[in-house]
């Protein structure tokens, strides 16, 4: 299939199945086209074990690994999605959370990468280095899946910014993460971080080089291109350009950051948060003020839409085992109790020095929504041994992530921070 084939395959079917969770399931709009995608994965699993000669679910494998997905994503639809989510985080509110963001962004990052990593490689012999590398691709949260779903808690701003900010940057930080990882453990594939040949202190070294170059390269790379952008605007006053412009950026920003082997992910928020504060503040006037925020949001749900309908068909991708099964049982446990380290040690650590509000380790525990990226992650890892397990591991907890805590989590929320005034 050519891309304008599958591009319209998903366009028509995300358009369908949302048309039928909004008129039958109800469900919120990504989280009911999920469901309804990986039920309709289901029903042709069960046609085709009835019917084997009609080879359905064979024809629909196929059509599902010609869509690459972790490329679809990690070199398209996630630079948009950071930037759109970016865009509608305000610098202000952000200042006054920052020891946390940055906190829960890193060290809570690293924390839930070791649980997950030494406890996944204890539980199946897996061997410590390749865990590691599963520990880091399952500790990013989705910052737009949770998003949708808090507001309708009304929890206060504070809160509300925290969790924002804090899956906008774990995202870009576990990618980099991942990245170094991906160089240790596998030096001979060639990835990021591996040199090939060499002692052991100059792989971490290089590992180390790695992450400051990522991380620290792709927030200035951000920061710089969002600026220009800036000062483009600042002389246009024509709403059609101005939202052009902005898409540009989004668009060529990440493709320029790849290409400089940056933080790609890290890049888009840090020029979505420049563009969505000071860019609409002192660059646009108030009727381009309107149609950038329209836009990105009907983009942010567009892609959201197809993303959770990939998620839901990548189900044909997944070697299910009982043994994968099992283990993956303990993963999402391990991954539960990560993400809660990760929340309870900065908030601890943070406790003599400021005031947080109520609910703040349970509402942003168990909303922590793991997404698409994590799929993606696991999908792009090289071939070996541990990759089916990986997968299906991986696989488990974004389902249950997204299902089962998305659909429960705005009663965490109303149970733990809701306004008092709401209650």
């Amino acid at each position: 299939m050519t891309l304008l084939q599958i591009s319209s395959l998903l366009i028509v079917m995300a358009g369908a199945f949302g048309a039928i969770n909004y008129l039958f399931l109800k469900l919120p709009s990504a989280i009911g086209i999920l469901v309804v995608a990986l039920l309709a994965s289901i029903a042709i699993l069960i046609v085709d074990f009835f019917a084997p000669h009609l080879g359905i679910a064979s024809q629909v494998t196929y059509t599902v690994e010609g869509i690459d997905f972790s490329d679809a994503l990690l070199e398209g639809m996630l630079g948009l999605l950071l930037f759109a989510g970016a865009l509608h985080v305000k610098l202000a509110d952000l200042r006054g959370e920052w020891p946390v963001v940055f906190l829960m962004a890193t060290l809570g990052v690293a924390l839930s990468t070791m649980i997950v990593g030494f406890g996944f490689s204890w539980i199946t012999g897996m061997p410590l280095l390749v865990a590691l590398v599963f520990g880091a691709l399952i500790s990013p949260t989705d910052p737009v899946a949770v998003l949708g779903v808090l507001r309708e808690a009304n929890l206060r701003k504070t809160l509300e910014t925290k969790i924002a900010g804090e899956s906008l940057f774990n995202d870009g930080v576990g990618y980099v993460v991942f990245l170094v990882l991906i160089g240790l453990a596998f030096p001979d594939a060639g990835g990021h971080g591996s040199s090939g040949h060499g002692e052991e202190p100059s792989q971490l070294a290089a590992a180390a080089q790695l992450f400051v170059q990522e991380a620290i390269g792709g927030a200035l790379l951000g920061i710089v291109l969002g600026w220009l952008t800036f000062r483009v605007m600042r002389q246009i006053n024509d709403y059609s350009l101005e939202v052009l412009i902005t898409l540009g950026l989004a668009f060529g920003g990440y493709e320029l950051a790849v290409y400089l082997h940056v933080s790609a992910p890290i890049m888009a928020v840090c020029a979505g948060l420049l563009i969505g504060d000071i860019g609409t503040k002192h660059g646009m006037s108030a009727e381009t003020r309107k149609y950038v925020d329209a836009f990105w949001k009907l983009i942010d749900e567009i892609l959201n839409a197809v993303l959770f309908l990939m998620i839901g068909f990548e189900v044909f991708a997944v070697a299910f085992s009982f043994d994968a099964l099992m283990a993956s049982t303990f993963a999402l446990g391990l991954a539960l109790f990560a993400r809660f380290a990760a929340v309870y040690v900065p908030v601890t650590l943070l406790r003599p020095f400021r005031t947080f509000s109520p609910g703040v380790v349970p509402i942003m525990t168990w909303g922590g929504l793991k997404g698409g990226i994590s799929v993606a992650l696991a999908l792009s890892l090289p071939d070996n041994e541990w990759k089916g397990l990986i997968l299906t591991a991986t696989y488990v907890i974004v389902l249950f992530s997204i299902i089962i805590q998305g659909l429960t989590v705005t009663r965490v929320a109303n149970r733990f921070g809701r306004e008092p005034d709401l209650m």
